[in-house]
């Protein structure tokens, strides 16, 4: 069965203020078997539009990724992050097919 993965792309314009937002999602992210692929870090982006923060989020399958997505755990502390960042969250499920 394919992984589940949420990829983020956000801007943060109040750190303080995202911090307990950051915090809070350890928690979550741990009851649901997430763990991080890519935090932060360098990038380029040679196409498209970018934001300053890039994460991906390892879920055990898509229907898992989705379900800490729904929490009410997670749908609270979406409401930490909403006033200091802005952010394009994607939930998608892993590839397990051929490779090249």
């Amino acid at each position: 069965m394919p992984k589940g993965y949420w990829i983020g792309r956000v801007d943060v314009h109040n750190d303080e203020g995202y911090k307990p937002y950051a915090l809070a999602n350890n928690t979550i992210f741990k009851k649901f078997g997430g763990r991080f692929v890519v935090r932060g870090g360098k990038f380029e982006n040679p196409e498209g539009a970018a934001r300053s923060r890039n994460v991906v989020i390892e879920f055990p399958d898509y229907a898992t990724a989705l379900a800490c997505y729904n929490s009410p755990e997670y749908q609270a502390n979406i409401k930490v992050r909403q006033p200091h960042s802005v952010a394009d969250i994607v939930i998608i499920e892993g590839y397990d097919g051929p490779q090249p």
